[in-house]
């Protein structure tokens, strides 16, 4: 489950778009999709904001069609249970036969709340005083259950709440991400194991940070974290290590790319408001100066894909046709220029000849396969 009361973003500006509603907690899948699209200003700033996307873009008439399925949420947590049962028994006999942990039991500490405070700023603070302890060379414990750990994103500080952490096991800390989707004859889906690698990347290089800030060596961190899902058709748990090497490279290359939040808000119009229970047609005037990077692959991952989308579409944007196609056409606004210098009713300027004269060679290429030219 993501942290449910996060603090105040630090921009006034942010939390006055925002209005009277609470903020939404940055979680790791909600990182991985803007890292995933870092050229989007509009996903930037309503994730900064705590904007409920979802909520905003019923508002405005474009109500997401994905999601996850009470059921499978159910099943989760239901799993989660299990393996956390008994003092995370479970846990504790994966980390015997996949990292050679020589115990039979061990310590857990709950980071879900310190002493019933549940405030994140508490418990980040002590997560981290317990990572100082445990870092230099404590053996006290063994299972964190629910660390958090803060990321610095667009300016913005993000908590994220892995599931599990173990502690100095071969030396080295591990991230748990534990999930349902089954692992059958030893491989589950690639495009899910996928997804839970780059959000524990998230976690792991939020660890990264912590360490770096309190002087701790970063080398007690594994490249690697401990995906337990469901054995076959049943429900006992199996582990595995996936790498997380190429996502970490990765997520820290995006996370360069993010533009400040403050930076873009900073351009808004004083009457700008993104505050969900305003006029509809005030919520599409912000929105609507808000650049957006639509893409259709934006259509799996991101809430405002349908209203971007549609969007794109009016304006004949090249990137409604894919990354390819708007890579293709620098400079130029939409299809329907490109076609008006391909047919020679207006000529491009400098920006767009190099485009255009691109286009001209591949419909001349695309002719001469056909056989419509000598």
């Amino acid at each position: 489950m993501p942290p449910q009361h996060p603090v105040e973003p630090p921009s006034s500006r942010l939390t006055t778009l925002r209005g009277p509603r609470p903020p939404q907690a940055y979680t790791a899948r909600k990182i991985t999709a803007l890292t995933a699209n870092p050229a989007c200003s509009r996903r930037a700033v309503l994730d900064a904001a705590g904007i409920d996307k979802a909520f905003l873009a019923q508002r405005l008439g474009h109500e997401p069609r994905f999601g996850r399925s009470p059921f499978a949420m159910a099943r989760e947590q239901a799993f989660e249970a299990l393996v956390k049962w008994g003092g995370y028994a479970e846990l504790i006999r994966l980390l015997r036969e996949h990292l050679t942990v020589p115990v039979a039991e061990a310590g857990v500490t709950d980071l879900s709340d310190v002493g019933g405070d549940t405030a994140l700023a508490r418990r980040a603070s002590e997560t981290l005083g317990l990572l100082v302890r445990l870092a230099s060379g404590s053996d006290e414990r063994l299972i964190l259950d629910r660390p958090l750990l803060t990321l610095e994103v667009a300016g913005q500080t993000a908590y994220l709440e892995p599931q599990a952490m173990t502690h100095r096991v071969g030396g080295k800390f591990y991230v748990v991400e534990i999930r349902s989707f089954p692992a059958i004859d030893g491989q589950a889906n690639p495009t899910a194991v996928a997804q839970t690698a780059k959000q524990a990347a998230v976690s792991v290089l939020a660890l990264h940070r912590a360490f770096g800030r309190l002087g701790l060596d970063p080398a007690q961190i594994a490249h690697e974290f401990l995906l337990i899902c469901p054995k076959g058709f049943s429900n006992r748990p199996y582990g595995s290590l996936v790498d997380l090497r190429q996502e970490l490279d990765a997520l820290r290359f995006q996370l360069t790319r993010l533009r400040r939040a403050d930076d873009l808000v900073s351009a808004l119009p004083p009457s700008a408001t993104l505050d969900i229970d305003r006029d509809e047609d005030e919520l599409n005037a912000t929105v609507g100066v808000l650049d957006a990077s639509y893409r259709p692959d934006c259509l799996s991952f991101c809430e405002m894909a349908r209203y971007c989308r549609d969007e794109a579409t009016a304006c004949a944007s090249p990137a409604r046709l894919g990354g390819t196609v708007r890579n293709a056409l620098p400079g130029v606004d939409s299809t329907r220029t490109a076609l008006a210098y391909l047919e020679g009713v207006h000529a491009p300027g400098p920006a767009e000849t190099a485009a255009i004269d691109h286009l001209r060679a591949a419909e001349r290429l695309r002719r001469l396969r056909r056989g419509d030219v000598a």
